[in-house]
């Protein structure tokens, strides 16, 4: 069913207007300088949907010399022109939903039901943006000289280069350009290479929204010459900051390229969140929760649920009643494909090393007959500290449990990460829930919830998961400079 629908999302693609194989530059369409190019694969299928422009650093200067000048104008917008627009974005991509999730789908591997929420998910930052453009507010401070005002407003950064990941090519995008342009910033965008498309995709319904040229721009290329591009984006002199999400690995040399210029950045990196269910909670809800927690976009989500810990009284009636849920959940049905074939072996290779250490395999385990991107949804137990897979990421449908006596033993396991993105925890008692969500060093705390993304909050993390956050009124500080000024003689 999944590979047909696949398909036929690949055949519609050839006659939608939104699909491009040209970068977006100044306004314009634009291929490479040197004419290469390089193919975006289905990983449902393995099908080549078409190619995309392999820029290198030439393009890219071009595209942030593009950007520079058309922030000598449109940091002079107001707030509300600046609103307008945004909205006139919002309103063509809720217009253009379908076939935007078709182009997501087409490339991400996502089940299309997924799609279709990332793209309502990734509207959203325009949409909240579009309104907090004109609640960018500044203040007035009383001053303790007579005759003296101390004014403090906000003022737009400049050009900001955006480096976007595949696994939600269309929110990651939206989510950094909605606050750097409702802030009166300008944007070098640099999608991942799996899914250029979705990216251009964007551009195609912004150009139409009537946003200037210059304003945004998008340089694609391959996975060879991304390196060279995220540097120039750090070291530029006429780029003002950079906006990551990745890899902490990425995410770490990223911020030393920065350190050369002292830019501004913000940095949403990786996760290895824990999800602790306490004999308090309510059990069919924790299910529900950690179902939805850890397999949406088969696992490749830097808030999924790495680690569950569950307390001893209720560990066997969780184990059984998750594991009906596991069997429900089909490669190439509700569950997608690995992005590429390097995601696929480090699944692959992490589920071994836990098996050959003595991890007790409940579910999967393996890879799906469906196709050859596909893996099983997994659950493994008795995972102790020497397994690759007690400390890392696994970035897939891999559930790790673990058995705990203490509230104070499952804090010490939870905390024991370099990562802090996102915490989720399941319990009836009020007075744990404050003391639990206190401790948990995240910065995202999900409390009886296993979805807890929204435009209206802030998302980032502690710890070596980032700096800064994104969403919420928050979201528009790593485009903005405070700006003090004293007037005096009044």
């Amino acid at each position: 069913m999944f590979t047909q629908t696949a398909k036929l999302v690949h055949q519609h693609l050839r006659r939608m207007h939104l699909l491009h194989d040209k970068a977006y530059v100044n306004g314009q369409w634009v291929t490479a300088a040197s004419n290469k190019t390089f193919p975006v694969v289905n990983p449902a299928t393995g099908a080549t949907i078409g190619t995309a422009p392999d820029m290198s650093t030439q393009d890219t200067q071009q595209a942030i010399e593009a950007a520079h000048q058309a922030f000598q104008t449109w940091q002079d917008t107001t707030a509300k022109e600046r609103s307008h627009l945004l909205r006139k974005w919002f309103d063509l991509l809720v217009q253009n939903h379908e076939n935007l999730a078709q182009i997501i789908t087409a490339e991400a591997g996502k089940p299309l039901i997924e799609s279709r929420g990332e793209v309502a998910y990734g509207n959203s930052f325009i949409e909240f943006f579009s309104e907090e453009a004109r609640r960018i507010q500044g203040e007035i401070i009383q001053s303790p000289i007579p005759g003296r005002k101390i004014l403090v407003e906000k003022q737009p950064i400049g050009v900001a280069g955006l480096i976007t990941p595949w696994n939600f090519p269309h929110a990651m995008i939206t989510r950094k350009a909605g606050a750097a342009l409702a802030a009166g910033c300008t944007c070098v965008i640099k999608p991942a290479e799996d899914t250029p498309f979705t990216a251009l995709a964007l551009m195609e319904l912004a150009h139409e929204a009537g946003i200037p040229k210059g304003v945004l721009n998008v340089v694609t290329s391959s996975r060879e010459n991304a390196p060279s591009i995220g540097n120039l984006l750090c070291t530029s002199p006429l780029v003002a900051g950079l906006s990551f999400t990745g890899s902490t690995q990425v995410g770490k040399l990223l911020y030393e390229q920065c350190s050369t210029g002292v830019k501004r950045i913000g940095l949403e990196l990786g996760g290895n969140a824990a999800f602790i269910v306490y004999k308090s909670a309510n059990v069919d809800s924790a299910i529900k929760g950690a179902i939805a927690s850890k397999f949406r976009n088969c696992g490749q989500a830097c808030v999924a649920s790495n680690r569950f810990l569950i307390e001893n009284p209720i560990y066997d009636s969780f184990i059984e009643k998750l594991l009906q849920e596991v069997r429900n959940l089909k490669p190439g049905g509700n569950v997608g494909p690995l992005i590429n074939q390097a995601q696929f072996d480090k699944v692959s290779s992490l589920v071994e090393d836990a098996v050959s250490k003595g991890a007790k395999v409940l579910a999967g385990a393996k890879p799906s007959d469906h196709g050859k991107l596909f893996y099983e949804p997994t659950v493994l137990t008795d995972l102790t500290p020497e397994m690759k897979l007690y400390k890392e990421e696994v970035f897939g449908p891999v559930i790790s449990i673990f058995r705990f006596d203490t509230e104070e033993e499952s804090l010490k396991i939870a905390n024991d990460t370099e990562r802090g993105l996102a915490g989720y925890f399941y319990s009836q008692d009020v007075s744990q829930i404050f003391r639990v969500s206190k401790k948990l060093e995240v910065g995202m705390c999900g409390v009886n919830e296993g979805v807890i993304s929204t435009a209206e909050a802030p998302f980032g993390g502690v710890k070596e998961s980032g700096v800064g956050r994104e969403g919420s009124h928050h979201g528009v500080d790593d485009f903005t400079y405070i700006k003090y000024v004293s007037l005096g003689n009044l």
